[in-house]
């Protein structure tokens, strides 16, 4: 990804500002473009690694990574490893609850430590649910909070063992 064509963006956007102010603002101008070019760089910078860390966040366990070569930000998506021992087909995922009211206004981020076993099953309940960790968590998280439990899964031998499986409110 080139980011000159930003920089000159803003450079074009200053020269013009100060066009309106004479000959003194524009000679002004022009001394702080290339201390600025440095600046806007380093901005732009951190607008993207922070895009590519939310990103990830909802990605998980993909991930999107930013490199930088040669001056030149560059993205890398690194897709969730497929699942090889199974041969099932990947599950749809549900449609998202929709959410309460004054639900969807913020969030907030909290650090969550498991224990390995259990963050081992989180990832295998998110993958067989085919949403991320994080939407995963934050569904169990509410229907917890609801006081909703999750229901086992109901296997009826007389009908050819169909199974059901799910949230049963």
């Amino acid at each position: 990804m080139e980011l000159r064509p930003y920089i000159d963006a803003v450079r074009h956007e200053l020269a013009l500002a100060a066009a309106t102010g004479g000959d003194d603002a524009r000679e002004l101008a022009d001394r702080l473009t290339a201390p600025l070019e440095s600046a806007i760089r380093l901005a732009l910078l951190d607008a993207l690694s922070e895009a590519a860390a939310e990103i990830t966040r909802d990605l998980a366990p993909g991930s999107v990574d930013l490199r930088l070569r040669n001056r030149e930000p560059s993205f890398v998506v690194a897709p969730a490893p497929a699942d090889a021992w199974t041969d099932q087909p990947t599950p749809t995922p549900a449609p998202a609850p929709s959410p309460a009211p004054g639900e969807d206004e913020a969030t907030v981020r909290i650090s969550l430590r498991l224990p390995e076993n259990v963050k081992a099953r989180v990832e295998q309940a998110a993958a067989r649910a085919g949403v991320s960790i994080n939407t995963w968590l934050i569904r169990a998280a509410s229907a917890a909070a609801d006081g909703d439990t999750p229901r086992p899964a109901v296997t009826n031998p007389a009908t050819g063992g169909q199974r059901y499986s799910g949230w049963v409110r």
